[in-house]
């Protein structure tokens, strides 16, 4: 496996879903097996999904040991420290938050590699860090943030159009996707410290 700049994004982006995963699966109390599907789950899933659609076969990770060593290596690490943390949301927050922003800025760059325009990048981008947790949280029972009032899945889009503005600047290319990926993080911490939510289409 070549390393590179998206590579590494890749592997941490991994490592931070799969840690939030395990963390969820903790939180539900569940047995070591089950913390480690839940550390896999939103690792792989949007990126899967993704890939699918694309037709970018076999999914990524399939052929990828160092990605399925990443998620089993967050799997075993919350095993053994969750227990040392009283409150866990805040840690899971964080890493999901992370997670987020990492694989949106994977999807947008899968899709330019393909070729494809940028509203559709964003949107690889958006279902690659959002999908995953989408998965996670329905298994767990739980409704996924992506279809609550919450600022989730808008901190991707903001971060991909911002992205993409900053595309043609004379920002290198690896500051533009730092800006991204952070711009993504703080705006879901953000709103998550200050209770943003999207407007309710009910009464």
């Amino acid at each position: 496996m070549e390393f590179s700049f998206l590579t590494t994004i890749d592997l941490l982006g991994t490592f931070a879903f799969a840690v939030s995963g395990a963390f969820a699966a903790i939180e539900k109390k569940l047995d070591p097996f089950g913390v480690i599907i839940l550390a896999f789950i939103p690792s792989i899933g949007g990126g899967s999904i993704r890939d699918i659609l694309i037709g970018d076969l076999p999914v990524a990770w399939l052929s990828n040991n160092i990605t399925i060593a990443v998620i089993l290596l967050a799997a075993v690490s919350v095993l053994l420290f969750a227990s040392r943390l009283k409150k866990m949301e805040p840690v899971l927050s964080v890493f999901d938050a992370l997670g987020l922003g990492l694989f949106t800025l994977v999807g947008i760059e899968k899709g330019l590699l393909w070729g494809y325009p940028p509203g559709i990048c964003i949107s690889l981008g958006v279902m690659t860090g959002c999908f995953g947790g989408v998965i996670r949280d329905v298994v767990l029972n739980n409704v996924p943030y992506l279809f609550r009032k919450e600022i989730y899945a808008s901190a991707a889009i903001l971060g991909g159009i911002l992205y993409f503005l900053l595309k043609n600047t004379t920002l290198s290319i690896e500051l533009n996707n730092i800006f991204c990926i952070l711009v993504i993080f703080s705006i879901r911490m953000l709103a998550l410290r200050y209770r943003w939510k999207l407007p309710a289409t009910y009464q």
